[in-house]
């Protein structure tokens, strides 16, 4: 299995912290967060991971070579000279390392902890041919996406000010309103393929560029309603991390 950890963001949620180091390394129960994540990711059967790096990355890879890639391996996508937002940093990870295939690629943030079942979110990707499986679930989240009956990407809603994507977007009550987890599944050539159709160059997000996808290739949502997952990514959830971790061991 193959995995791409979005790990370059500039963590400003976190500083002090990350005035002098990189998100990804932020400790958690002893570890920084990239250990646990990569730890995870082993353990469900990945043997090759991309990790996009930006703010100090310099720190980044020191620390993978310290811990000789965790026995796995690691390459770097190189993001210094610009920050690409994730949908960008996908198109060069996929551009540099030639995944232009069909087999999945598990897409992770570097700031989510989770006990999702990754090996089986890959299988169902399989499965269903999709372009894209989203690991959804019901928690509380402000910003929600927006599935049919038979769990097909139509859109994206703001539940505080009732913002809708894409333009003209309108929910009712056939949709399904789920929580984005940060960890995704990709079919390569079919997300290459509509990305350049898009003409997706640059920086760009992700689920903006999902969005658009959705009205051409297949987009769906895998839902897990016993998902436990936090976002560390900012100070309130962090200083809950330790005792998440505890509990996922």
């Amino acid at each position: 299995m193959r995995a791409f950890i979005l790990a370059a963001g500039l963590g400003t949620r976190l500083r002090p912290f990350t005035l002098e180091h990189p998100k990804a390394l932020v400790p958690v129960g002893g570890e920084p967060i990239l250990a646990h994540v990569i730890k995870r990711l082993k353990s469900e059967g990945v043997t090759e991971i991309v990790v996009n790096v930006h703010h100090f990355a310099d720190q980044i890879e020191e620390y993978l070579a310290a811990n000789s890639n965790f026995g796995l391996t690691i390459s770097i996508s190189d993001e210094r000279r610009q920050l690409l937002d994730t949908g960008g940093a996908i198109l060069q990870a996929l551009r540099r390392t030639g995944w232009n295939d069909n087999e999945g690629v598990l897409i992770h943030n570097v700031d989510i902890l989770s006990d999702a079942p990754l090996r089986k979110l890959v299988e169902a990707h399989a499965d269903s041919g999709a372009a894209a499986t989203l690991l959804v679930s019901r928690r509380e989240s402000s910003r929600r996406l927006a599935f049919d009956a038979d769990s097909h990407l139509r859109g994206w809603v703001d539940m505080t000010s009732g913002l809708t994507r894409p333009e003209g977007f309108m929910v009712d009550a056939t949709h399904q309103l789920r929580a984005f987890s940060g960890i995704h599944v990709i079919s390569p050539a079919q997300i290459l393929a509509e990305m350049e159709r898009q003409q997706r160059e640059g920086v760009f997000s992700v689920i903006d560029f999902y969005l658009h996808a959705a009205q051409h290739i297949d987009v769906r949502g895998w839902d897990n309603p016993e998902l436990k997952l936090i976002d560390i990514g900012k100070p309130a959830t962090l200083s809950q991390a330790d005792s998440f971790i505890n509990k996922l061991k």
